[in-house]
């Protein structure tokens, strides 16, 4: 429990990391680039993202240094992003909540369902 408290004086700097790698997009785009570069576009089709959550959520990953922008001057110009050092690192704990996820897809549904009907049938 000591460790616990101690540990305490990071709270407020380990939730803003949290809060950044653990939102939903952010978790998204860094499985999306597992396997090496994408362009910005191809991450917009695979992710269903808007162009403006998208570019919000690279501009905060690279500000955190998970991710790399690389801009080509050609016509039309190419953007691509790919993980860092520190991005492929976060890679496994990410794997790992994507496949407990789709996991566990058909349990939640469920479970939402059966608390949905209890909620509608008290209302």
């Amino acid at each position: 429990m000591k460790d616990v408290v101690h540990g305490c004086g990071q709270c407020q700097r380990i939730n803003d990391v949290l809060s950044r790698v653990g939102d939903r997009w952010s978790m998204l785009v860094i499985y999306a680039l597992r396997d090496g570069p994408v362009r910005f576009n191809a991450l917009k089709r695979e992710l269903g993202i808007s162009q403006r959550m998208l570019s919000l959520t690279l501009r905060n990953l690279e500000r955190d240094g998970l991710v790399l922008r690389h801009y080509y001057p050609e016509i039309p110009p190419r953007v691509e992003y790919e993980l860092t050092p520190l991005g492929h690192s976060l890679r496994g704990p990410v794997r790992a909540l994507t496949d407990w996820a789709l996991a566990n897809l058909d349990h939640i549904d469920a479970a939402r369902a059966s608390f949905d009907a209890e909620v509608e049938q008290a209302g």
